[in-house]
């Protein structure tokens, strides 16, 4: 690297300084085993909703009003939260040093804020799972799009971590900013806020637009692959590729299904 990207290097950790509650103990070494564990964990979680849908199939749904806006406005204010400050990071980064440096993200994974939020990240789709125990107890349907995607957001989070995949980072940041539109709106439907009638199809929208892009930054990261700062593996390329392709087939299903054919009825992906 020259001496002006040496510079914008500089710049950003001048710009972007962590908070103390960033700066808590590293849980890296812990978590880059967790790869493991997470096939354990989606396994446990498909079963329960094997078992909660077959408890729930003679029994009343529950209302579960109060803990569900608890829960979507406790993942609204995280998901705020972490789009603010990994906004505000890639941002930064993207405009001193360059596209190239975001998507070649392995060089910045070692910051302290980065570390922090994609620790807490990774942790935060085991927390997400309980979206679907809302959906059964309270008997609403469950569609395979929620629960696929759930399970292998869930397993490419924590290969991506393990393997510091480069394009993670705007894995990360899209995810976050989606999501903290997405519980937003689950917060207000669940406190019976009235709220745009478009909001559902906005959010559909912003979560194909995350997969157009998280597509085309796994592209560019293959293509810059040979250069300074950027790796990947052919392994690297083939899962995310598999993933974001499979999502845009499935949210843009959902999206036709859901907003498009004639009398369709605009909610999203779950309630």
């Amino acid at each position: 690297m020259d001496t002006a990207t040496n510079f914008s290097r500089g710049s950003k950790m001048e710009l972007i300084q962590p908070y103390d509650f960033e700066m808590s103990q590293d849980l890296r070494p812990f978590l880059e085993e967790y790869w493991v564990s997470s096939f354990l964990i989606v396994l446990v979680y498909l079963l329960l909703i094997i078992v909660g849908q077959s408890y729930m199939r003679t029994r009343k749904g529950f209302s579960l009003q109060r803990p569900l806006i608890l829960w979507s406005f406790f993942l609204a204010i995280f998901s705020i939260l972490g789009t603010l400050r990994m906004w505000k990071y890639m941002g930064t980064v993207l405009f001193t040093a360059g596209l190239k440096e975001t998507v070649c993200f392995s060089d910045y994974t070692e910051d302290t804020i980065v570390k922090f939020w994609s620790c807490v990240f990774l942790l935060s789709k085991i927390v997400e799972l309980g979206d679907t125990a809302f959906i059964i107890l309270r008997k609403r349907p469950l569609i395979f799009v929620h629960w696929y995607h759930h399970s292998t957001v869930l397993l490419y989070t924590s290969f991506g971590y393990k393997n510091k995949v480069p394009s993670g980072g705007w894995f990360m940041t899209m995810n976050l900013g989606v999501h903290s539109v997405m519980y937003t709106y689950y917060t207000m439907k669940a406190a019976k806020v009235k709220h745009p009638n478009i909001l559902p199809m906005v959010i559909t929208s912003l979560q194909i637009l995350q997969m157009v892009l998280g597509t085309i930054f796994g592209i560019l990261n293959y293509i810059w692959r040979q250069e300074r700062g950027c790796h990947t593996t052919a392994e690297h390329f083939l899962w995310s590729f598999m993933l974001y392709g499979t999502y845009f087939i499935l949210f843009a299903h959902f999206f036709h299904r859901a907003y498009l054919r004639p009398k369709g009825k605009a909610e999203s992906k779950s309630q």
